[in-house]
């Protein structure tokens, strides 16, 4: 095999490597998927819900411009060293998440967490399409958002887990540590660089270089445009159910194992089902993949304000994870289609700027009209607005 093969069977090493690097990126943010909003209430005594949501404003703003300039950067810089940066960025975040004395320093905590997984998903991301080539690009990226998000949703039921026995702090975050360290070593020592290939892939592409990226990405591109607003979207649905969910949980009358465990079936299912829908994505239409997905989360977000039990509630977060599956890996998969490959990283690195820039508008949403109005009448906001973001789809994306 030389430097420059393209293809999944011949680059098979460093792509494993690669997905369990992601899993580990995962596996950051799993630390805080099930217990920080705990942690707000019960050690800093925080109740308005736009307080307890500043964490995951500051997560998305501080990932997504992150995303961004990893895309822009990264044929400068180099994947591999900017997949390097994100996990020394990282290390800091478990630390603090123990020791913290003021919610101002969970804050800080999630800037650099935001940071870390800009660097380490969107390098991992590029370096995996890279490697691949067109053929299983869908399949490939199923492949690395599954181990990602199956890792957040083991981490979040383990920590639920640990700190239904042991306490919030310090004992669910030292995995963070093992986590950090272990990615680090594992990007420094063993991840290539995927240059060559990305320079192999562009002397016979046939795709015709975008005027200007950013613009072109954002929205004036009809396909391009319309996958970016349902990234955004998606993310910012998603940041209700990070933020919002454990709360509605909570008032239900839910423990925090049960709530734990409830809240690990969305993403241990968007994990998996990516392991379909990816190689879908390579197969079936583009577009109509992520309409459906789109459709499915907003109704079953939608189905939230009405579900009282926990059987209810684990099913429709395994409607949630479907859909989220379904469009996720096909996300990635259609950006890269729509951009020659000298331009792919930087046309991801901004539609990832778009869909985590989600986060911060979905905890901000959700968070005022939790706080103003109702969680209900929250949740049936985002549900909404996920319908709206499918029928743009519908109508503005071109079949492909």
């Amino acid at each position: 095999m030389t430097s420059t093969t393209l293809g999944l069977r011949q680059n098979w090493k460093q792509f494993t490597l690669l997905v369990i690097v992601n899993a580990f990126v995962g596996g950051m943010i799993g630390l805080e998927r099930s217990i920080l909003p705990q942690l707000a209430e019960e050690e800093f005594s925080i109740a308005a819900k736009t307080a307890i949501l500043s964490f995951i404003v500051v997560f998305g703003i501080s990932k997504a411009i992150t995303n961004y300039f990893t895309g822009a950067l990264a044929n400068k810089v180099g994947r591999k060293n900017l997949l390097t940066i994100g996990w020394l960025i990282g290390i800091p975040v478990p630390l603090i998440l123990i020791y913290a004395p003021h919610w101002n320093w969970v804050i800080a905590a999630n800037i650099l967490l935001g940071i870390n997984q800009g660097l380490t998903w969107s390098s991992t991301v590029v370096m995996k399409i890279d490697l691949v080539g067109e053929k299983n690009r869908g399949f490939a990226m199923g492949l690395n958002e599954s181990a990602g998000y199956l890792a957040v949703g083991i981490v979040a039921y383990l920590t639920g887990w640990i700190a239904s026995d042991y306490g919030i702090r310090p004992y669910p975050f030292y995995l963070g540590l093992v986590f950090a360290f272990v990615g680090l070593f594992s990007s420094w020592f063993f991840v290539k660089d995927t240059g060559g290939h990305v320079k192999s892939e562009a002397s016979s592409s046939k795709i015709k270089l975008l005027k200007n990226i950013f613009r072109e990405t954002t929205w004036s591109n009809p396909n391009l445009g319309s996958i970016s607003q349902a990234g955004l979207v998606n993310n910012l649905n998603d940041g209700m159910i990070w933020g919002i969910f454990p709360i509605l949980l909570s008032l239900r009358g839910f423990s925090i194992l049960e709530i734990g465990k409830i809240v690990a079936v969305y993403p241990v299912v968007w994990g998996l089902g990516q392991l379909v829908t990816g190689k879908l994505a390579d197969h079936y239409n583009k577009k109509w993949m992520l309409f459906s997905g789109m459709l499915f989360q907003g109704l079953t977000i939608l189905g939230m304000i009405m579900a009282t039990t926990f059987i209810q509630f684990v099913l429709l977060s395994v409607i949630l994870g479907i859909g989220t599956a379904i469009v996720y890996p096909t996300f990635l998969a259609a950006i890269a289609d729509h951009t020659h490959p000298q331009q792919r990283a930087e046309s991801i690195g901004v539609f990832r700027l778009w869909r985590d820039l989600g986060y911060a508008f979905g905890a901000i949403l959700t968070g005022v009209l939790a706080d103003f109005v109702s969680i209900n009448a929250s949740i049936a906001a985002i549900g909404g607005l996920t319908l709206i973001s499918a029928l743009i789809i519908g109508v503005r994306m071109k079949n492909n």
